[in-house]
Formats: structure tokens, C-alpha cells, sequence
């Protein structure tokens, strides 16, 4: 498995204008690195993968489709996460973490059902009742704002695999060195233009000048923007 980083971008800071100009540079990126061309689908994790999977299809003229998986946040530090769950309640957690924190099994499984519920409330607005994208036999390319942890692209990897697809690869603007090594295994390739260390210290915002949380309607406007509402 092979990570594809621009070593000129390593360590660096706000270096995007924003999601968008994110999502332009980076399929610059994959137009040069990306090892198949034929039966591309973009997966994008809302909110913040959006807009960046929205440039990615649209400039690698690849099918677009989203996949709700959701990050388990800290209860004290909700920006952080220590796992995260799939639509069909498939969870993977940083067990260490859990020990560090020190959460107790109550406290996970309520955090995992109301996880669960905000997972199926965003499938019903985000996705509605239109026909999903057709993984089987296609090269996925997951995507998202950022990697921190990794815990939530990993959950998005394995529901992809469900569908047993072609190949698996992971895109993003940046990522931290301790996510990539966590997913490495699991894909064929990653490609990640800012690679950081940092973690716990690792924020994904610190990679772009214009940052804010997307709400609901950010991503739907940005769907609209896209074409695929």
C-alpha cells in the first residue's frame, strides 16, 4: 500500500483557501497519481467531505455518492472523537483512548445510539429516497475535509467494502501521520497532500486560511451547486 503526499506541503499550515480550492488541488493531484481511471466513485463523508467530493467528481468525472458515517465524540470535547459508527451500527473505537478516558461500557453505548440516530436523521436529509450509487465491481475514493484520528474514515473504508468494490483508495487535503498509518493497510492507496504530525494535537482546520463547521444546509446548497440535487 503506498501513500502519495506532496512533500513540499508537509508540516505546512494554511495552505488552502478553503474546502473548495481544497477539492480543486487535490484532484490536480489525483489527475497526476491516481493509478485507474475507469468506473470512479467519489464517496463523500458530510459534512465536511462534501464539498470537496462534490470538485473531485465533477474534475475526475467520477459518480458521486455519500456515506454517513459519524465520528463518537469525547462528552467533554466533542470536537474530538475516540471511535466512530457506520450506518448499519458497525462501530470501531480507539480502545486506548477509551482506557485513557476512562468511559465506562454505559456511557459508550449511549454515545453510540445517539450517534446512530443523528447518522439516520443526515441520510434522511442529505440522501432522501434517491437511488444510491452502485459500488460493486467500481474504484472508490473516499473523502473527506481531513484525517485527525482516522477512526471515521476507517468505518467509512469497511462499510464501502460491503459492496465489494474493485479497489478502495482514500483522498484528502490533510491528514495526520498516525491516521494515515492506521488506514494504510486497509485501502490500496491514500492520497493526502499535507501530511502532519501532532496528534493529539492534530487539527484539521489548521490546514485551511477560511474554516467553519458545515451545517445541513451548507451541504445541501453545495449538492445543488454540484448538480446532484
Amino acid at each position: 500500500m503506498k501513500v502519495f503526499d506532496a512533500p513540499d506541503l508537509r508540516g505546512l499550515l494554511k495552505i488552502f483557501r478553503d474546502r473548495e480550492d481544497a477539492g480543486e488541488t487535490l484532484a490536480r493531484f489525483l489527475q497526476e497519481k491516481l493509478s485507474v481511471r475507469n468506473k470512479l466513485v467519489v464517496l463523500a463523508i458530510p459534512r465536511g467531505g462534501v464539498p470537496i467530493g462534490c470538485v473531485l467528481s465533477k474534475m475526475l468525472n467520477a459518480e458521486f455518492d455519500l456515506v454517513v458515517v459519524r465520528k463518537i465524540p469525547i462528552p467533554w470535547d466533542p470536537e474530538a472523537g475516540f471511535g466512530a459508527v457506520t450506518p448499519d451500527g458497525e462501530i470501531y473505537v480507539d480502545k486506548k483512548v477509551i482506557s485513557y478516558l476512562g468511559l465506562s461500557n454505559k456511557m459508550i453505548k449511549e454515545l453510540v445510539e445517539s450517534v446512530l440516530e443523528e447518522i439516520k436523521r443526515r441520510e434522511k436529509v442529505f440522501l432522501g429516497d434517491r437511488p444510491r450509487v452502485l459500488l460493486s465491481g467500481k474504484n472508490i475514493i473516499l473523502v473527506d475535509d481531513g484525517l485527525a484520528t482516522g477512526y471515521t474514515m476507517l468505518a467509512a473504508v469497511n462499510y464501502a467494502k460491503k459492496e465489494k468494490p474493485n479497489r478502495i483508495f482514500i483522498a484528502v487535503p490533510t491528514a495526520s501521520k498516525h491516521a494515515l498509518d492506521l488506514l494504510s493497510r486497509h485501502v490500496d492507496a491514500i492520497y493526502c497532500l499535507n501530511v502532519r504530525s501532532g496528534v493529539p494535537y492534530f487539527a484539521v482546520a489548521d490546514a485551511y486560511v477560511n474554516w467553519r463547521d458545515l451545517t445541513d444546509d451548507d451541504v445541501l446548497q453545495f449538492l445543488k451547486k454540484y448538480g446532484y440535487l
